[in-house]
């Protein structure tokens, strides 16, 4: 059986993608607060037409059936405050969670781990979904085809890389060519870290 692709979690192109949203959401809207609620929306969908279009995530982070549709769940943690591998205070010197289930941009990041594609896309799903309700937009991922209805609904189910790739449309063939890339990348950086 194929070992199972997990992408690494890129923590400053996490934080980064999340301060874009931020910037757009007071440039296009006047607010220097989102509900964060649809920054995980728009984190999720700008990760899954990353995946689409250039086979690589933005993010790189682990993904989850939750009640309100799929979330990153790392973000979600650093959202929430918990402590996520060393990821928290990196999180915390660029980004804030404040009352009423908001987040605000408390300095920028910039943008140099972002590439051009990247930085597209989340423009694209700003302008798209950037002006609805967030729970409009969490509907609007429940007909995402790899989203699953958690039961007990407080729960949350794992979507495997390999299930949102052939959701995605992706052939078996492109699928392995994702895995091994990925397998690659892991090997250099456990090399280049030792």
């Amino acid at each position: 059986m194929a070992e199972s692709i997990q992408f690494k979690f890129h923590p400053e192109k996490a934080v980064q993608a999340a301060a874009l949203l931020l910037r757009l959401h007071n440039d296009l809207r006047g607010q220097d607060t989102m509900k964060y609620l649809g920054l995980l929306k728009m984190l999720y969908i700008s990760d899954r037409i990353a995946l689409k279009r250039m086979d690589q995530p933005i993010t790189g982070d682990y993904y989850f059936s939750m009640k309100y549709g799929p979330v990153l769940s790392i973000v979600y943690d650093l959202i929430k405050g918990k402590s996520t591998s060393g990821v928290s205070s990196l999180w915390s010197e660029y980004i804030s969670t404040i009352p009423d289930f908001k987040i605000t941009l408390v300095a920028d990041p910039g943008d140099e781990e972002l590439c051009e594609e990247e930085e597209d896309i989340l423009r694209e799903v700003y302008a798209r979904f950037g002006h609805l309700d967030p729970f409009t937009v969490a509907e609007w991922t429940h007909d995402l085809p790899e989203w699953q209805k958690p039961e007990p609904i407080n729960s949350r189910i794992e979507i495997e890389v390999e299930d949102l790739l052939k959701c995605l449309d992706k052939s078996e063939e492109e699928i392995d060519c994702i895995r091994q890339e990925t397998l690659r990348e892991a090997y250099l950086d456990e090399v280049l870290n030792d």
